[in-house]
C-alpha cells in the first residue's frame, strides 16, 4: 500500500542522519540533544518517589495543573504576561508537538504558512500535513539578516501563521529586536498568527 502525497514529500530528518554517521564514525555528535552522562542523582530519585507513591498516569492532556500553574508564575515574574493556566498554557512532550499541535490547530486547507530558510527540519512537514501554501523567506547576506523588502512583500501573501525560530536552528541566527518588532507590526498589520519556537 502506498503511502499518501502528504508523506511522499517529507524527507528524512538530517538530525538523525547526521546521528548515524556519527555513530557510524566515531564522531562527537553536535546535532542531537543527546547527553552522555546520566541524569543527576536527585533527579533520579525523585522520579523514583513520585512513582512509588502513585503518580504514574497520564496526566490531562494540556499537562498537570501544578505545572501550568508554575509556567504562569513564571511568566508572569519573568515576562510580565498575566497567562491563566486553564486557558493559556498547555505542555506538550517537547518542542516538536507544541508546533504541530499549534500548526495543525491554527491553519486549514489553502491557508498560507511562512518559515524562515533555512528553518529547522518539522516545519514544513507540519504545513505540508496541514494542507498549507509555504511560503519562505530566506536569510540573506554573511550576516543571515531578513531583508525587510521581501519580508513586507512576503507577508503581504497574508500567510495564516508565521512560525519563527530563534535562536534559528541551524544557522545558530539570533533575531534583533528590530526584526522582531518588524515581524510583529506585520502580523498585527496583516491579522497572522506568529508561532514562536525559543529554544
Amino acid at each position: 500500500m502506498a503511502p499518501s502525497g502528504k508523506v511522499n514529500q517529507f524527507y528524512e530528518s538530517v538530525i538523525r542522519e547526521m546521528t548515524r554517521l556519527s555513530d557510524k564514525y566515531g564522531a562527537i555528535n553536535l546535532s542531537q540533544g543527546m547527553p552522555d552522562f546520566d541524569p543527576p542523582s536527585q533527579l533520579v530519585e525523585a522520579a523514583v518517589d513520585a512513582i512509588r507513591k502513585g503518580s504514574n498516569q497520564y496526566a490531562v492532556t494540556w499537562g498537570q495543573r501544578s505545572l501550568r500553574e508554575a509556567i504562569a508564575a513564571k511568566a508572569k515574574e519573568f515576562n510580565r504576561i498575566d497567562a491563566d493556566p486553564e486557558k493559556n498554557i498547555t505542555v506538550t512532550c517537547g518542542v516538536t508537538e507544541a508546533i504541530t499541535s499549534a500548526v495543525l490547530g491554527l491553519v486549514d486547507p489553502g491557508d498560507k504558512v511562512m518559515v524562515t530558510d533555512p528553518y529547522y527540519e518539522n516545519y514544513v512537514p507540519d504545513a505540508i500535513l496541514a494542507g498549507a501554501e509555504i511560503l519562505y523567506v530566506p536569510f540573506v547576506e554573511r550576516d543571515l539578516h531578513l531583508d525587510e523588502e521581501e519580508l513586507k512583500e512576503t507577508m503581504g501573501k497574508h500567510p495564516k501563521v508565521v512560525i519563527l525560530n530563534t535562536p534559528n536552528n541551524p544557522t545558530g541566527r539570533v533575531f534583533s529586536s528590530k526584526e522582531l518588532r518588524l515581524v510583529a507590526d506585520l502580523c498585527e498589520d496583516s491579522k497572522t498568527i506568529a508561532i514562536t519556537d525559543e529554544t
